[in-house]
């Protein structure tokens, strides 16, 4: 049997770090003068932060919105946006919405779309429940 390496986890540059957190080089900077954020330097000696590290941060300081409904769930993934888009035909809908930097995307009926009352503007939560999710990474396979 062959062995299996494992990846090496990714270092990543202040600029690319601030561009998967939505923030800029600058902010990204503050929180590593502030030691909030940890780097250390590469081969070239550049300022780089560990992979792992970003990950935690991220999950750490994700901030959303709050969700205005007072149901219980077992659907985890939330996500508080406003709507931005309504499509409609006689039996089908395409709704849009943004939530955070997330643009979500809901086929439902065009009856469901009247009785909730959503058009442009509008606050909504989409409420996402599957047994299928795809995960995907940069690069290909090796």
């Amino acid at each position: 049997m062959r062995g299996h390496m494992m990846p090496r986890v990714p270092q990543f540059r202040i600029a690319e770090a601030a561009r998967l957190l939505g923030v800029s080089d600058d902010t990204v900077r503050r929180w590593v003068d502030a030691g909030t954020l940890p780097v250390q330097p590469d081969a070239s000696n550049r300022k780089v932060i560990d992979g792992a590290a970003l990950a935690a941060f991220a999950r750490e300081h994700a901030h959303a919105a709050p969700d205005p409904s007072d149901v219980q769930t077992s659907a985890r993934n939330r996500f508080v946006g406003l709507v931005t888009s309504v499509l409609t035909d006689t039996v089908m809908a395409q709704v849009e919405m943004q939530c955070g930097p997330h643009r979500v995307v809901s086929l439902m009926s065009s009856e469901a779309v009247r009785q909730l009352g959503l058009e442009p503007g509008v606050l909504a939560v989409a409420v996402v429940k599957s047994t299928t999710v795809v995960v995907e990474t940069p690069g290909g396979s090796s």
